[in-house]
This record gives structure tokens, sequence and C-alpha cells, in this order.
């Protein structure tokens, strides 16, 4: 990384923590919902690697789908 990098951690080693995955879930499950905090979405602007948000959100969005397909599927059977 060259001093210019906006990601690159200063030399000093402040810089933000890396987020967990805790984090990130939060971070793409009130983005499904669309409620966010500023101040939480700017830490997470620095703190969080757009791939692993592109892993996260296709696994929510692959649960919420099977989810739906179940509950469907459990309201519409005959018993």
């Amino acid at each position: 990384m060259t001093p210019s990098d906006p990601h690159a951690p200063p030399p000093d080693g402040t810089g933000p923590r890396p987020a967990g995955f805790l984090q990130v879930l939060g971070a793409v499950f009130s983005s499904f919902f669309g409620v966010r905090k500023k101040a939480a979405g700017e830490r997470d602007m620095v703190s969080i690697k757009p791939l692993h948000v592109i892993v996260a959100g296709v696994l929510a969005a692959a649960v919420l789908v099977a989810t739906l397909v179940l509950l469907v599927s459990y309201i519409t059977r005959k018993g």
C-alpha cells in the first residue's frame, strides 16, 4: 500500500480496527431495513471491506429467500 492509499492504516497504528463478523452482519441487516445512524455508517465506511459486505449481503438474502419459501410452503400446504 502506498502512503496515499485511503485504506492504509496510519503509521502509528491508531487507525480503525477491522470490522468483526457481527458488525458486518449488523450493517447488512440495518441496510435491509433502511435504518442506519449516520455515525455508524461513517464508522463502517472505514472499517468494513466491500467484499465482506457483498458476501454477508448474499448470505443474508439467501436466508431471507429460504425463510420466505419455507413460510409460504408451510402456509399453503394441505393438511
